[in-house]
């Protein structure tokens, strides 16, 4: 997810080991264009298969020190990431709608919702992960207290 775009949905039916999360990896950084490659940063959890060595050396492969992982961002922090705050929730309550009663149906139904997000919607959740940060920083990375920003998307 950027401020631009969402990238993907990118669906697996493995366990994630470290060779399966290169598979998701590759398959994500095939569809970033120039600009994302050159200037974005790419943000992970601590999950182990994330943050192996064979896992950082081709993630920092492709974006250098634009890296936000385990040791820099501050852990369970789901009020700092977009779609911790945003994105899972607003998909959740669109897909299941449908009550899609097959793995395929689900995967269409998360593919369309997610192309209805518009791009002045994903500004806007970018703009409020800059405050979210600020507050964070603010509060010296410890517990802060934000207040819930409502998106109007339609």
């Amino acid at each position: 997810m950027s401020r631009r775009r969402i990238i993907g949905p990118i669906f697996f039916d493995a366990t994630i080991t470290t060779a399966a999360y290169m598979e998701i990896f590759n398959a994500f950084s095939n569809l970033l264009d120039d600009k994302e490659l050159s200037i974005g940063y790419f943000q992970q959890d601590g999950a182990t298969s994330h943050t192996s060595h064979a896992s950082m050396d081709e993630i920092q492969s492709f974006f250098g020190d634009r890296v936000v992982s385990k040791g820099i961002w501050p852990p369970r922090s789901p009020d700092l990431t977009p779609p911790g705050y945003f994105l899972w929730g607003y998909l959740k309550g669109r897909v299941y709608q449908n009550k899609s009663r097959t793995i395929d149906t689900l995967k269409a139904n998360i593919t369309d919702e997610i192309q209805t997000v518009t791009a002045d919607v994903l500004a806007r959740t970018f703009q409020n992960m800059a405050r979210r940060v600020q507050s964070c920083l603010d509060a010296n990375g410890g517990h802060f207290l934000y207040d819930v920003v409502t998106f109007v998307t339609q």
